[in-house]
């Protein structure tokens, strides 16, 4: 299959129990033909994006494309406290082949909502942020006949709001969703967290305000403002059917993640991402998740690695 690589169990290591006390004991690794004739009722399956080719035409530092692996790895040793009757699944990777991220991007949206079509929850692992419009593509065309509205939190430094006059990058996804909007006249709901004055242009500001993107800075996205940053996600929320979460790695601090492409001193911290991702999940409104950025070529004693992890092992147990 074009684009698509079926799931490798060696991946899946750590101490064994032989009671599934551990992700690697409860993973099962299943190519994305298989998962529809698997029969479950709760399930969830991390799919890898293993592009960085967004990131090179964004002029970032490139290794996202391993991005997929260092998580899955970090994962793999962390408990289970999943019920028997969740399914847990890896079924693979979309892969960029000569550099044709837009093919990529084409294949990670049909996959997703093959995925969301067997009531299986996505994890994507990237992998670059331009996986953001082919994951939003995919939830589209999964609800388009439901006619339900979907908006997007992210939590990013940056709003990747860039134009695409001069070709699509990992800079430029949440622009053509608001493109693709408007030729359907479908209202663009997208909230982020975290933007910082030093990460985005003036230009950048101005795009934003004139799509009515709503945003937090990062002076206001910490711990001591929770009560006030809650209530903005809820309001946002409120206006929406279902909730797409995209967290990008190089949002946090470099303290916590400096293994991405684009790193900063100056980002937010863990704690307020896990308060507001509670919010998010309580809501009920959550439809699919991805990480993007990770870049494991500079991830110091893999710590941007188990952060992601331990951020998708707090959603998965938290979610079922």
């Amino acid at each position: 299959m074009a684009n698509y690589q079926a799931p490798s169990s060696k991946l899946w290591t750590g101490r064994t129990s032989d009671e599934q006390l551990y992700l690697h004991e409860k993973i099962r690794c299943l190519a994305i033909d298989e998962l529809a004739d698997t029969q479950t009722n709760k399930a969830v399956a991390l799919l890898g994006y293993c592009c960085h080719e967004g990131v090179r035409r964004n002029q970032g530092r490139i290794g996202a494309k391993d991005g997929p692996m260092a998580i899955r790895k970090a994962l793999s040793k962390l408990p289970n406290h999943l019920p028997e009757s969740v399914s847990f699944f890896d079924v693979g990777d979309v892969v960029c082949v000569h550099g044709d991220m837009e093919a990529a991007q084409n294949k990670l949206a049909e996959l997703i909502s093959e995925l969301l079509g067997t009531n299986t929850f996505p994890i994507v692992l990237g992998g670059g942020h331009d996986l953001a419009y082919g994951h939003y593509q995919g939830i589209q065309k999964f609800l388009n006949a439901a006619k339900k509205s979907v908006g997007i939190i992210n939590f990013d430094a940056h709003f990747d709001l860039r134009d695409n006059v001069n070709g699509n990058n990992s800079g430029t996804p949440f622009f053509q969703i608001a493109r693709d909007c408007e030729a359907l006249s479908n209202e663009f709901k997208y909230l982020c967290l975290g933007i910082r004055d030093d990460a985005n242009n003036k230009r950048l500001f101005e795009t934003a305000q004139a799509l009515n993107v709503k945003h937090l800075s990062r002076d206001t996205f910490r711990m001591q403002f929770v009560d006030e940053i809650n209530k903005w996600i809820t309001a946002f929320m409120n206006g929406v059917d279902h909730v797409y979460v995209t967290i990008d790695l190089d949002g946090f601090s470099s303290a916590f993640a400096p293994g991405v492409s684009a790193p900063s001193p100056m980002g937010f911290s863990p704690d307020i991402v896990i308060e507001s991702l509670k919010t998010i999940l309580n809501s009920g409104k959550l439809i699919s998740v991805d990480f993007a950025e990770m870049n494991p070529k500079y991830d110091s004693d893999g710590q941007t690695a188990k952060l992601a992890a331990s951020l998708a092992h707090y959603m998965i147990h938290k979610l079922f």
